[in-house]
C-alpha cells in the first residue's frame, strides 16, 4: 500500500462533510476503518472510505 492511499482525519471530514464527532463515531462503531500510525496518528485507508460511501449507496437504493 502507497502512503497516499492514507488519508487523514482532517481530509475525511472534507470528504464526507462530516464533523470530527461523527467520524469518530463511524470509527468507534466499526462503519469506518482506520489505523493508527504511532502513538496517536490515525489514518482511514482510502478503500475504506469507498466501501463505506459503496455501502450507503446500496442502503439508499
Amino acid at each position: 500500500m502507497k502512503t497516499d492511499d492514507m488519508l487523514t482525519v482532517p481530509e475525511v471530514m472534507a470528504k464526507l462533510k462530516v464533523s470530527r464527532w461523527t467520524l469518530y463515531t463511524l470509527i468507534r462503531s466499526g462503519e469506518l476503518a482506520s489505523v493508527v500510525v504511532g502513538v496517536r496518528c490515525r489514518r482511514i485507508p482510502e478503500s475504506a472510505l469507498n466501501d463505506y460511501v459503496t455501502r450507503l449507496r446500496e442502503e439508499a437504493a
